[in-house]
């Protein structure tokens, strides 16, 4: 609870005053957390900023040293399917076809040679011969080459040492080497592609390439094992290191790690086929601001924001306060239930359109008032006359009629049939004061009704039915049909010929709801007539009919499912008449939470 101390302190001050306080307070220490954060966001976005740009610089040497690796891999496809597979070592010799390709390739490539798997040399370009007293079969490299034949291997940088030839003899190579199928005569046997890739070509596309003003890239094998340094000497003569095992730990992506005490920031990138990974290396110091003239910078703003803002609180507490005290007079008036109360509009934009707000939210609670008493009064009436239309002493008397006079003329089935028809009538009728009912009862009420009236009219009419059954268990208006059936009888069947007569009912789902029609051939109407029947004032109140009506039916669903519902009537004089209802094709389910929103 605030304490009557503080109460007191704050009633020495205008709202005016407070607000300017308020205002000014927050915003000086909103502006002290900014500069504090803001000094923290130049140095880490500086530092994002250089790891972005060194992970493009490293997508693009990826792509360069793919493209690179990519003509060596071709080179030796060609090699295999292009001319190893397809030869007989037995009566022929590829050195001519291995001479063109190494002719084309002399620039990234120092040699070619095919052996067996007994290391004899069966083929090298430009080499002549292996050194003497040397077993290919015991290296590393030849044994995982016949272990896994799948599979590309390359080397680590190392000096040529296997082909005894005098301009190759210190050349640095990267060896390439692959499983390949040799043909001699009928029988096909293992053998190992070697391409010796020349170092210095593959040296000159990572030369020169730096990282900021101190960073640098370097290449590793998946083993962690160098392949490229920019001090490769160095840290072959033991003068420098570098943080291998580390690196060939990493994932593709950003790092921070320490280094011999240095922070440096790492940038990742896998190259393709190989495993090998690039590494660029950034330390901190060389991307770090001039911490002194960024606090300079930074105080210079809040100095000048909080100068500004000053200047607007002002202004602000000014318009503000005047305009909401006399808003607030009247909004007391409406608490107190004076709905006609005065609202006052003045001020800023804003505590205006609040003004207008409140006096249109006035209005439109005495109009919401108006419309939920209309809207009941609507309602009862229409329950009021469903629940009278449920019982027509009229049509019960002629039933009773029609019953006595079948039994009395033992006709006792068809008195059974129509005694049944009229318990199920009333049954639906009823339906528990439901005022939503499915389809499926909906038209069985209203196939009673008619079987009712075809004993009562002597077959003077048919009548057909005919409903989708997808339709049935969707909601309808309950003793919405009946009203329309009965003025089909009673007036459009009133000239027919015994049988001549026909009612057709149907129901249709379709994407914009749910339809019902009402057909007959009885006499129609003119326009004239269908107009008042939908204003009421041919609405059937004689003895003979339900007291519904063709108008309360239509009010009746408007007010349960809204203005977008409803009926229309198509009808022609001498030719029938069509009464069409659209309701919205609900479910139980979907009704329930309609009507929960």
């Amino acid at each position: 609870m605030e304490q009557p101390g503080k109460r007191s302190w704050m009633r020495q001050f205008s709202i005016r005053t407070t607000i300017y306080v308020y205002f000014t307070v927050s915003a000086l220490v909103a502006i002290l957390l900014i500069g504090v954060s803001l000094y923290g966001r130049l140095t880490s976005q500086m530092t994002a900023t250089i790891q972005e740009e060194n992970q493009a610089l490293l997508n693009q040497v990826n792509l360069s040293v793919d493209a690179y690796l990519r003509t060596i891999m071709k080179l030796s496809d060609s090699l295999y399917y292009g001319v190893i597979k397809n030869a007989d070592l037995s009566a022929e010799t590829v050195n001519n076809e291995f001479t063109l390709l190494y002719d084309n390739n002399k620039e990234q490539v120092s040699n070619i040679a095919l052996l067996s798997k007994e290391g004899e040399l069966l083929e090298a370009v430009p080499a002549a011969r292996l050194k003497p007293g040397l077993d290919v079969t015991e290296e590393e490299w030849f044994q995982n080459t016949l272990e896994r034949t799948d599979n590309l291997h390359f080397t680590t940088p190392h000096v040529q040492y296997l082909f005894d030839s005098t301009g190759n003899q210190y050349r640095w190579v990267i060896t390439l080497s692959r499983a390949v199928e040799i043909t001699r005569g009928t029988a096909t046997d293992q053998g190992v592609l070697l391409i010796d890739i020349t170092y210095g070509s593959f040296q000159q596309l990572l030369d020169n390439i730096t990282l900021g003003n101190s960073g640098y890239l370097y290449v590793i094998s998946s083993g962690g094992d160098l392949i490229y340094h920019p001090r490769m000497q160095l840290i072959d003569a033991g003068l420098a290191e570098e943080n291998v095992q580390a690196a060939a730990s990493y994932r593709d992506g950003n790092y921070r790690e320490e280094y011999r005490g240095e922070t440096r920031d790492i940038s990742v990138k896998s190259v393709g086929y190989t495993g090998w990974k690039l590494i660029g290396v950034s330390p901190e110091r060389g991307i770090a601001l001039n911490n002194l003239k960024t606090k300079l910078f930074i105080v210079f703003i809040v100095a000048f924001v909080l100068y500004i803002l000053a200047l607007i609180n002002s202004y602000i507490s000014t318009r503000i306060t005047v305009p909401i005290q006399k808003l607030e007079k009247s909004v007391n008036a409406l608490e107190a239930g004076d709905l006609n109360a005065e609202i006052h509009i003045g001020g800023s934009y804003e505590i205006q359109h609040l003004g207008r707000s409140i006096r249109d939210m006035a209005e439109r609670i005495q109009t919401l008032m108006k419309d939920i008493v209309a809207e009941h009064e609507s309602k009862r009436k229409s329950e009021f006359d469903t629940l009278q239309s449920q019982i027509n002493p009229h049509f019960l008397y002629n039933t009773l009629d029609i019953i006595v006079w079948m039994i009395e003329n033992e006709q006792k089935d068809e008195a059974v049939k129509v005694v049944t028809a009229l318990a199920r009538f009333f049954r639906i009728s009823l339906s528990k004061g439901k005022s939503i009912i499915p389809v499926r009862d909906e038209l069985e009420h209203v196939r009673n009704y008619l079987m009712i009236q075809q004993k009562r009219f002597k077959n003077k009419f048919t009548y057909e039915i005919d409903a989708e059954p997808e339709t049935l268990e969707l909601c309808s208006l309950k003793l919405m049909l009946q009203p329309l059936v009965e003025n089909s009888i009673y007036h459009g069947m009133e000239f027919k010929m015994d049988g001549d007569g026909e009612i057709l009912i149907q129901v249709r789902r379709r994407e914009d709801g749910l339809w019902f029609t009402v057909g007959d051939n009885g006499l129609g109407m003119t326009e004239e007539q269908v107009e008042s029947l939908l204003t009421g004032e041919a609405a059937v109140h004689s003895s003979r009919g339900s007291g519904i009506g063709v108008k309360n039916v239509n009010e009746r669903i408007r007010l349960y499912f809204g203005e977008d519902y409803g009926l229309s009537i198509d009808s022609e004089p001498d030719e029938g008449t069509t009464v069409t209802i659209h309701l919205p094709a609900l479910t139980k389910e979907e009704l329930r939470e309609k009507e929960g929103l």
